[in-house]
């Protein structure tokens, strides 16, 4: 997997770049500020770009605004946006467009080697990664029409589950359930939002979308 890192602060830049290196992810190349990044993934055909999304100049949305622009130039590039805060109108903007091979985690996470591989190789696989402390914040919020509201509590938490990128293995293990009971919430949940035609992992994807929307 060839990667590009995109960070203003050094130290940070440099610790990422480590530990990608030490797991056998290569970095075809580094910047400090999102200007140019649309040549620097047609000089390096990355499969993922990690950008932080305050850099300068201004330090508030360039790096969202990058993303944007490297999905809509070069699709089949995954991009993961790092932040130091939770901000889901972030994650929300991020997936307002094309919902695949996008993903937002907070930085502390992805100094976890096992997490900052893993979402890269899920972005590989065209799915969505995000934090769960933003998946928490938006499970929280209330809407007077919630999307969510025909879903059950349980479906709900599935649901949740499914925004963090974890499979129905791994949602049976975390919520004691067995793997056919969370493809029974999973259907219920796909019925439910109208998406029992769409492909299982778009599925998936716009199931999160939905999610995401509900917190506007």
């Amino acid at each position: 997997m060839r990667v590009i890192v995109v960070e203003d602060v050094l130290i940070t830049r440099s610790g990422i770049v480590t530990l990608l290196r030490e797991v056998g992810i290569e970095v075809a190349a580094e910047a400090d500020d999102a200007v140019g990044i649309l040549g620097l993934v047609k000089a390096h055909q990355p499969d993922a770009v990690i950008l932080d999304i305050r850099m300068p100049p201004t330090h508030t949305t360039e790096g969202l605004v990058a993303a944007g622009q490297i999905r809509q130039a070069y699709p089949a590039v995954g991009v993961l946006l790092l932040s130091h805060h939770v901000e889901p109108r972030y994650a929300a903007q991020l997936l307002s467009g094309q919902v695949d091979r996008v993903g937002y985690l907070l930085k502390q996470r992805v100094f976890h080697a096992a997490v900052l591989v893993d979402a890269l190789d899920r972005l590989a696989a065209g799915e969505i990664v995000l934090d769960p402390s933003i998946v928490s914040r938006l499970m929280q919020r209330r809407r007077e029409r919630d999307p969510l509201g025909i879903l059950s509590v349980r479906e709900k938490e599935v649901l949740a589950l499914v925004g963090e990128g974890l499979s129905n293995r791994g949602i049976a293990q975390r919520l004691g359930l067995s793997e056919r009971t969370v493809e029974t919430h999973m259907n219920q949940i796909f019925s439910k939002l109208g998406l029992e035609e769409t492909p299982e992992l778009h599925r998936r994807v716009l199931a999160v979308l939905t999610l995401l929307r509900a917190a506007r």
